[in-house]
């Protein structure tokens, strides 16, 4: 060793700090990816022991917005980010453990999707890269950020997505962060057009709205408008939209069960069913796919203005639970059960209403459920099908003759909506569908008819799909 290296004095080890932001956001992002988990069940946990860890003095009401802005923002642009990632490494992205993976993809979100400055989105993120990874994958993240952060959003997006005139799909694929084949699929639902395709996702990419319902009987707008910072819902007359950084569950009335968190798309499907024409008695309704109860509420409270009965109907205990926690307190009679929709208990016949909201893709909520654009396949669809039409052929027998069965998924896939619709009423006989636009007054852009498909981009509202089926014999 030269003198001169001897006489070099030795750069002192510094341990890495714990942000506990990024910490957290890091933490959300593993879940989602370790575990199936979705963000909007694992973040409320992680904030509010965070809170509790490091105090409200060093864990505010900004840092709980930052971390959930980090997460949200990150899972709905994956597949741009991913993109430009491939673009600035020397291997397939298969090939980058998830981990790293991660951090890389917080770091381009606060480089490219945020104000936060540059040097400090940099810092941060390798940071954090010490904190989870160590200091040699730390230098690897260190390096990708700073080619990243060479451009801005606009410039990268220019550069890693084929031109439209050559591959639309594709374009809009990584332009807009949903998977190809989501694309194709939006689109056919659509019927067309560019514009309408473009609107559409990138309405996926916002920030929605925290909806609040009104349970009638139970509680009004006007009680939650002096509750909290609102503004008039869109469409329901029972809905209020909560201000930017509202806190839903500091409201009384929802706290008591008399009002709740509920997305209008969703209260205009219980409404419409609640409000068709039906010939003859009205006085037993069903809910047969009822969690986890947002919807049984909404139906359960107009049930017992009119003095009906509400039997809600989940096939999973722990989600009827659910229901019966969002039912508790009803003023009209109502019993929840835990059955299976597709070989019911109750006898043929029985109801004048029946409501099946269907499990589906949730393509239909990509909004609040980023993650779920990367986790389904295609051949999902094909697992949900036979199930989808199940359901509904048991919905048509539970009803009586003049009874109305509405059935509903927040998926705008055809796949999940009208095929499903025409090929039980193809088998089934003695079935007829009616017009369902007349029972959503004043809601704007709802096609053709019959049935109705509400959109992200033209109704603020998750892509609600609904048809109402009188039984005629």
């Amino acid at each position: 060793m030269s003198e001169q290296a001897r006489r070099r004095p030795h750069k002192p080890y510094r341990r890495p700090q714990k942000d506990p932001v990024r910490m957290l956001a890091f933490e959300a992002l593993r879940a989602v990816d370790e575990r199936d988990a979705y963000a909007n069940l694992v973040l409320p946990p992680l904030l509010k022991k965070a809170r509790e860890k490091e105090g409200p003095d060093k864990f505010d009401g900004r840092d709980a917005a930052l971390a959930t802005e980090l997460v949200y923002g990150t899972l709905r642009r994956q597949g741009t980010y991913d993109a430009i990632i491939a673009a600035c490494v020397d291997r397939p992205l298969r090939e980058v453990d998830p981990p790293v993976l991660d951090v890389l993809s917080l770091g381009a979100h606060q480089l490219l999707g945020t104000r936060i400055p540059t040097h400090a989105a940099v810092s941060a993120s390798v940071e954090l890269a010490r904190v989870v990874l160590g200091d040699g994958r730390a230098k690897f993240v260190n390096a990708v950020l700073r080619k990243i952060s060479q451009q801005d959003l606009d410039a990268w997006v220019a550069q890693v997505a084929p031109p439209y005139d050559e591959d639309a799909e594709d374009h809009l694929a990584v332009v807009h962060s949903h998977p190809r084949w989501v694309v194709s699929a939006l689109w056919d639902a659509l019927g067309g057009g560019r514009a309408g395709i473009e609107d559409l996702l990138e309405a996926d990419n916002e920030r929605p709205e925290v909806t609040l319902v009104a349970r009638p009987g139970r509680s009004t707008t006007e009680e939650l408008a002096a509750a909290t910072e609102t503004l008039p819902g869109r469409w329901s007359p029972y809905a209020l939209r909560m201000a930017e950084g509202g806190e839903p569950g500091a409201i009384e009335a929802v706290k008591e069960g008399r009002a709740g968190v509920q997305d209008e798309g969703s209260q205009l499907v219980a409404i419409a069913l609640a409000n068709a024409p039906v010939e003859g008695s009205d006085t037993r309704w069903l809910d047969g796919c009822a969690g986890p109860g947002g919807k049984a509420a909404l139906l359960g409270a107009l049930a017992a203005e009119r003095g009906a009965f509400l039997l809600a109907s989940e096939k999973q205990p722990h989600r009827a639970r659910l229901v019966e926690r969002a039912l508790a307190g009803n003023p009209g009679p109502y019993r929840v059960i835990a059955a299976d929709g597709t070989r019911p208990p109750w006898r043929p016949g029985t109801f004048d209403r029946v409501l099946m909201d269907v499990p589906c893709s949730g393509l239909g909520a990509l909004r609040r459920r980023p993650e779920a654009r990367w986790r389904r396949r295609p051949e999902d669809l094909d697992g949900f099908a036979p199930l989808q039409r199940a359901l509904l052929t048991e919905a048509l027998g539970a009803v009586r003759v003049g009874g109305v069965v509405g059935y509903a998924t927040c998926s705008p896939h055809l796949a999940e909506t009208r095929v499903v619709v025409d090929d039980v009423l193809k088998k089934v006989g003695g079935a007829e569908l009616i017009d369902a636009r007349p029972l959503l007054p004043g809601v704007p852009a709802l096609g053709d008819g019959p049935d109705v498909q509400l959109w992200p981009h033209l109704h603020g509202t998750d892509a609600m799909y609904l048809a109402l089926i009188r039984r005629t014999a």
